[in-house]
């Protein structure tokens, strides 16, 4: 979409509101609909004022900054970190090698609550109620949903996995991130809020995330830029839990004490601090991982800092560290390419930023990981994705462990797992 920024200035409001309880109960069916969501936190929005459609997140960011330019706003609360107007949105993993395009939105109106404070935005060419809109319609949980293979067989994607290794031994690339896809389908359409609404209440930790059919909840922040600080949580290393069956303390013994977990989670590091570090003045990158847990998972996981520059916006942050090695491999250029030749499927958005930035840049970018995408053109099936990343000593019989307990949260959202 175009503006003419000449003459169509936008307006708009930000009033204080009272507590509107669960976020996700505004999702409406009627007109689109979005949420970036965390420990009950978060916003929704509704409507589009506007629609960028992209290939890259630098083009979208250069489009946000012109169109919040022309935007006129009246606020209650001045200065609240996201309560200013703001775009969500949702970028391909490889927009070179993906027919699926980047989306930049600017909603009609937003609710969200943060540390207490509850507010409305609305936004338009016109003013608008500033009446809380009616909660959407009844949630649609999905019926007769059977679950599919994906692009390829498990045998297939595992004898793949072992080309890769040894690629990797043969010191050609350090690090690759492989993927797999599977397909659920349903009798009727599928309603992302019920996913939506099911993650927040089973991943709470997570930043649980919809936007134009992607749909997830993950737990890596690409970054957040609050003011002049930027915060990056890296994630790679990763061991299966089953709460039922497993201790958790030995498994994050073993996690920690693994040389392929430690190596794959440095490369992860390194590559984020690397590209972080022309836009801060000043670091801080631990020098250890701790242990992230996750009903279904352990994580290694690492926070880095930075004292921004002025200037960069979390949207050109999140283009300047996509993609990462935790989702890409390292070299970047290397791993891409082995990822394009023997991964088979298009990845789209998966494993691409989602999140938000507002009219002074602040804003929060994801990874979107742990979900999946409903398309319009089959929107009784969801293709969700899991992948993990390889190094010299991995095994493909662990690797598809991997990726079968991270598929767990969308088939739980799904109802097809406990």
């Amino acid at each position: 979409m175009s503006l003419d920024f000449g003459t169509k200035r936008m307006r708009a409001t930000t009033v204080a509101i009272a507590d509107p309880g669960l976020l996700q109960r505004f999702l409406s069916t009627s007109r689109p609909s979005a949420a970036f969501i965390r420990r009950g936190e978060g916003f929704v929005a509704l409507g589009e004022a506007a629609r960028f459609e992209t290939d890259y997140p630098d083009a979208a960011d250069v489009w946000w900054a012109e169109v919040a330019s022309q935007i006129d706003h009246d606020s209650e609360l001045p200065g609240a970190y996201g309560t200013s107007p703001l775009a969500v949105g949702s970028f391909s993993f490889d927009p070179d090698r993906s027919e699926e395009r980047s989306v930049l939105i600017v909603p009609e109106v937003v609710i969200g609550k943060r540390g207490g404070q509850c507010w409305m935005t609305t936004i338009g060419e016109r003013s608008r109620s500033l009446d809380l809109p009616p909660a959407g319609e009844p949630l649609v949980a999905p019926v007769g949903l059977e679950l599919h293979p994906g692009s390829m067989s498990e045998r297939v994607w595992m004898d793949i996995v072992g080309e890769v290794i040894a690629l990797i031994r043969t010191g050609e690339v350090e690090k690759v991130v492989l993927a797999r896809d599977l397909i659920a389908s349903a009798a009727e359409n599928i309603d992302a809020r019920w996913l939506v609404d099911r993650l927040v209440d089973l991943y709470p930790t997570c930043w649980t995330y919809l936007v134009d059919g992607i749909v997830g909840a993950t737990p890596e922040l690409l970054i957040r830029r609050q003011g002049g600080l930027a915060t990056s949580r890296v994630l790679a290393g990763t061991v299966s839990l089953d709460p039922s069956s497993t201790n958790a303390l030995v498994k994050a013994a073993e996690l920690t004490t693994s040389s392929k977990d430690v190596a794959e989670h440095e490369f992860a590091v390194e590559s984020v601090a690397q590209a972080l570090k022309p836009y801060c003045s000043a670091m801080n990158v631990p020098e250890t991982p701790s242990v992230l847990p996750l009903p279904n998972v352990l994580h290694l996981a690492t926070d880095i800092t930075g004292v921004t520059e002025p200037g960069s916006s979390s949207l050109a942050l999140a283009a300047a560290l996509h993609p990462s090695a935790a989702v890409c491999g390292t070299p970047t250029f290397s791993a891409r390419e082995v990822i394009s030749e023997l991964e088979s499927m298009d990845r789209g958005r998966y494993a691409g930023p989602v999140g938000w930035v507002d009219s002074f840049g602040d804003g929060e970018w994801a990874i979107a990981l742990r979900g999946g995408q409903i398309k319009q053109s089959s929107p009784n099936e969801i293709q969700l994705y899991a992948g993990c990343g390889l190094v010299t000593n991995s095994d493909p019989v662990a690797e598809l462990a991997e990726t079968k307990a991270k598929f767990l949260p969308m088939l739980q959202a799904l109802g097809l797992a406990d």
